[in-house]
């Protein structure tokens, strides 16, 4: 089997993990550049070229797309599909993931749980969404902020009108949310592979530090999850439609709130907390879809 990874960097320790364990399973495997790629739409004919030729005999697609270049990468991921090519996710579930709000409106529409967020574009609207959350302290978030960029604690009204007329001076579009007290700064990042958990750890924040992105010193350890918060991860990857997700959780005095659905989940952490073969996970679904599409196309030509 011939697998394209889309990874602006094969060096990138994911994407060489990626590489690594299909290799290890004896599929052709490739890295390109979803940047370095061209797209021609022609009558029943769609192509992709990389630096500047064809792209052919690919079975199936890994997208590693950067929140950065979504529109540009999930437009490669599409034509792709089309050509009928099998993705471990779909350009539309990339798309949706990355949209933080459209995440929560689909995650509250499935009934999943979540912090209370709101959304408004006016700076004088703050004093009314604190009061709906249930006061400070809240958390502000920029809807393109990733790895915790972007993310305020705002521990007093007064504090949090200044970040969010902060950022509306930059025309930026933020959520605010709860601050969940109990999490103590730690949260739980579930791996989700076709519709089941395959490994979890708990990501606590550095001293002092409310996120606990591993990016900003965060440390993590293997963790194992309740039955609710399994059950939480699975059913909101498969709101969002993603295939390979990373379920980022609070654990509350209310059950588990989903923060956020990450479609190119990073597999350094979870490799290293759980000491199992993510990768070679993954690779294995791919080898289940690549074998069911052949299986409807065979029965649709039959």
């Amino acid at each position: 089997m011939k697998i394209v990874v889309l990874s602006r960097n094969s060096e990138l320790y994911s994407t060489s993990r990626l590489v690594e364990a299909a290799k290890a399973r004896g599929h052709e495997v490739k890295v390109m550049d979803h940047l370095k790629c061209s797209v021609t739409a022609d009558v029943g004919s769609p192509k992709v070229y990389y630096n500047g030729k064809e792209v052919e005999g690919v079975d199936a697609i890994i997208p590693r797309i950067g929140s950065s270049v979504t529109f540009y990468g999930s437009a490669i991921v599409r034509q792709f599909e089309m050509m009928g090519i099998f993705s471990a996710n779909s350009s539309i579930s990339i798309v949706r993931s990355r949209d933080k709000l459209r995440s929560m409106q689909i995650l509250s529409r499935h009934n999943i749980g979540i912090p209370k967020t709101v959304f408004a574009h006016h700076p004088k609207d703050v004093d009314r969404l604190i009061h709906e959350i249930g006061g400070t302290p809240v958390v502000i978030k920029l809807l393109e902020g990733t790895q915790g960029i972007g993310v305020v604690l705002a521990e007093t009204k007064k504090a949090a009108k200044s970040v969010v007329e902060a950022f509306h001076g930059l025309d930026a579009h933020m959520l605010v949310q709860e601050f969940i007290k109990e999490a103590g700064g730690a949260d739980i990042r579930a791996f989700v592979i076709d519709g089941k958990v395959v490994g979890a750890m708990k990501r606590q924040g550095a001293e002092g530090e409310f996120r606990s992105n591993l990016h900003r010193g965060g440390t993590s350890s293997v963790v194992k999850l309740s039955r609710a918060e399994k059950k939480a991860a699975v059913d909101a990857a498969k709101a969002m439609g993603l295939s390979v997700a990373g379920v980022d959780m609070l654990q509350s005095t209310r059950g588990p709130l989903i923060l956020e659905v990450n479609s190119s989940p990073g597999l350094e952490g979870i490799e290293n907390a759980t000491q199992l073969d993510i990768a070679g996970k993954v690779i294995e679904f791919i080898e289940r879809g690549v074998t069911s599409s052949r299986r409807r196309i065979d029965k649709v030509g039959a």
